[in-house]
This record gives structure tokens, C-alpha cells and sequence, in this order.
């Protein structure tokens, strides 16, 4: 038997031991600990930054719960000039094995103008400070394929700053929801009546409105929802949302209070109490890739355009939202809930129940929360994604 192997174990236990006590005894002792002992915990805040929003918080002293080592990818370049197109996650996955640590190595350059948000023509180099990689930003000035270092601050229109996922890719289901939180339904317009007091209103015919937070003007264009099923939390059967169904299209004909407008298109009868949506619905998308400050343990409630199976660029819609400690751009990760089998091989009377272990099958960023649900975009799939998925922590 080797009699060394006993003692290096209890050496390590009073390692160990020695230094669990340190934070009491600097307690006890009224002193302020080692900053090598401190640790002070902050989780990764969304960054985002919009038209009459205050501007992002910094994210030089991010610090994770778990300290994690930051893995960079095996390919990953040592400079990269970001082009129009780019977003967020396809910067974060080409210099990071795991895309939510990117606030972690961001390095705020507080003499630049916006140093939180990132432009097409600007140099990203992969710096090391104290041992970790940091991504430092050089401003540029992309004119065609020439790129021109600027030496001093530059003004820069927010909306050129690149997104953390494609606008394209969320764009139909701002305007088209296919869920509706409670809260959402409450502050929309709502229809009236209509004209000649028809009850079913179609094509071509004048409806009336209400409830603008923002006075509609000529020619605008709403989307007509009707309000369908309640949506009912699996986890406790608390109510988080309702359907949202498209019914067709109406322009502002008329302002006002009631406003008038005129049944565009239709693809179902529309009734009063339809809600109405703005067509040109925007977003803030200039968020940083983030792991959740809070264990997250959801599931997918529904998925745009499908029944019950999506992929890559699809919306979906999760019953975790801000009161879990959801924010935008959170990323999480998608499993398969593992089957319960039957294991007729164990050699007992009755056949034991084995559950399998739950597989990943992807990836998703949230981009707008409300209490209970969250809308995501499933940025990586490496199968099927299935309606009642689980989601988690990455």
C-alpha cells in the first residue's frame, strides 16, 4: 500500500480547510480580505443601447459567479476586421468556444466614442492582460474595401452598429406574434367598431380604434391580431400568455380618438376587440451575448411558422422570463428530454424504469422578455428542435 498517497490527501484537506477559514478570521479581525480572496460575484448585464435609452452598462469588471477558464477557439484569429452583416454571435463563435463568456473578455476603451457597441470597418485584436484574453476595438472607417484607422472619436449613428442577431431573422415575428403576453395585449389598440356596425368585418371595409399610446398618422400600417387560447404555464398552470393570430392588415385612413382605418387585406373574419400592432415593430438589438445570472430550467411553449419542429434562425417562444432572471441576450441551451424506458435485461420480476439523460440539441439567445415568457432565436441547432424542449443554463 503506499503509505504517501494518505498523507497528501490530508495535506490538501488542510489546504482546503486553511483557506475556507480566511474570510471568517479578516471578518473576526475587522480588516478587509486579500483581494485574491475576494471575489465579487457580478452576473453579466444585457447590453443594449437605442434611440432614447440610456446608454449601455459597462462591462469592464464582469466577474462570473463560478470562476471558468475562458476557452478560445482552436482557429481563432488574432485580429478580425468586422464586416457589414456580422453579428454579435458570429464575432463571439469565432474567437470563443463558449459565446456567452464574451462579456468576459470585451475590454472597454473608455476613450472612444460608444466603446460598448461595435461598427463595420473596426479592427477586434485579441490582447492578453494579467494571463486572460481580452478583445480590444480599434475604430475604423470602412470606405468600400479600404479600411482607414481613426485616430479620434468618431460620431457614429447608432443603427450602423451591428446587431447581436440578424433583424431579418425576428423581423416578421415583431409584427406577427404568434404568442401575446398579458401585459403586451393590455397596452395594444383594440378595434371599436366598424362602420355600418357589422359584427364580422372583411377586405375593404372601415373599422374604428382605440387605445394608441402613440397617435397613429396617415397611411400607417397595423397588423390585425385576434387574441386566441390562454397559454398556461406546464410548471404550475399559472396563465403567461395567449395566441396571438393574424387576421390581416389595416391603414390609417383617419386620426383621432377613435382613429379610423381600412381593412387592407384579411385572412379571417375580423371581429371588435381584435388588437391592432404596428407593422414597422423595432427592437434593440446591441446586446452582448450572456450566460443568465440564475439557474434557468424552462421549456419551449411554442415556435413560430411550425407546428412542432424547427431549426436554425427560427423564433421560439419559452415559459422563463424576467421574474426568473431572464434578460435579453441570454444565452441557453436546448435539449431533448431523455425517454423513459423499460430495462428488461436487469433480470428482476418486474421490469425497472430508466429514464435517459437529457441530450443537447442546440442553442438559443433571448431577445425580448415580459414577466413570465421570453422570445429567443435559436442560433444553433444540431437537430430538430421540438416544441416542450428543455432549456437550460449553457
Amino acid at each position: 500500500m503506499d503509505m504517501s498517497r494518505p498523507m497528501r490527501i490530508a495535506q490538501q484537506i488542510s489546504l482546503v480547510l486553511i483557506s475556507g477559514s480566511l474570510p471568517l478570521l479578516a471578518a473576526c479581525a475587522g480588516k478587509p480580505m486579500p483581494a485574491a480572496q475576494a471575489s465579487t460575484a457580478q452576473s453579466p448585464q444585457p447590453f443594449q443601447v437605442a434611440q432614447s435609452q440610456p446608454a449601455p452598462r459597462p462591462y469592464d469588471q464582469v466577474a462570473s459567479t463560478v470562476p471558468v477558464p475562458v476557452r478560445l477557439t482552436s482557429n481563432h484569429p488574432d485580429q478580425y476586421v468586422v464586416q457589414k452583416g456580422d453579428t454579435l454571435w458570429d464575432i463571439s463563435t469565432m474567437f470563443l468556444e463558449d459565446p456567452w463568456f464574451w462579456p468576459e473578455i470585451w475590454f472597454v476603451n473608455e476613450q472612444i466614442e460608444n466603446p460598448h457597441l461595435i461598427y463595420p470597418g473596426d479592427i477586434l485584436n485579441l490582447i492578453w492582460v494579467d494571463g486572460r484574453p481580452r478583445i480590444a476595438v480599434t475604430r475604423g472607417v470602412q470606405r468600400g474595401d479600404a479600411i482607414r484607422v481613426s485616430p479620434r472619436i468618431r460620431y457614429e449613428d447608432l443603427d450602423e452598429a451591428i446587431t447581436s442577431i440578424p433583424y431579418a431573422a425576428i423581423k416578421a415575428f415583431l409584427s406577427k406574434p404568434s404568442v401575446l403576453a398579458p401585459g403586451q395585449v393590455k397596452m395594444m389598440p383594440y378595434i371599436l367598431s366598424s362602420k355600418n356596425k357589422h359584427l364580422i368585418s372583411g377586405s375593404g371595409n372601415t373599422i374604428y380604434a382605440r387605445g394608441f399610446s402613440v397617435p397613429p398618422q396617415i397611411g400607417e400600417v397595423f397588423n390585425v391580431i385576434q387574441i386566441g387560447n390562454e397559454l398556461r404555464d406546464p410548471d404550475d398552470n399559472a396563465l403567461i400568455g395567449y395566441d396571438g393570430v393574424y387576421a390581416g392588415e389595416a391603414r390609417t385612413t383617419r386620426t383621432g380618438d377613435p382613429a379610423s382605418l381600412i381593412l387592407v387585406t384579411t385572412t379571417r373574419e375580423v371581429l371588435n376587440g381584435n388588437r391592432l400592432l404596428r407593422d414597422n415593430q423595432t427592437l434593440p438589438l446591441n446586446f452582448f451575448p450572456s450566460a443568465p445570472a440564475q439557474q434557468i430550467d424552462g421549456s419551449i411553449i411554442s415556435i413560430l411558422d411550425a407546428i412542432s419542429v424547427t431549426g436554425s434562425n427560427q423564433v421560439v417562444v419559452i415559459n422563463r422570463g424576467a421574474r426568473h432572471g431572464i434578460e435579453e441576450g441570454n444565452l441557453l441551451t436546448i435539449l431533448h428530454k431523455g425517454e423513459t424506458v423499460r430495462d428488461r435485461f436487469e433480470g428482476g420480476i418486474f421490469d425497472e424504469k430508466v429514464t435517459l439523460p437529457d441530450e443537447p440539441a442546440g442553442t438559443m439567445m433571448v431577445f425580448k422578455t415580459y414577466d413570465r415568457i421570453s422570445y429567443a432565436l435559436i442560433v444553433e441547432a444540431t437537430s430538430e428542435i421540438r416544441k416542450h424542449d428543455l432549456v437550460r443554463n449553457p
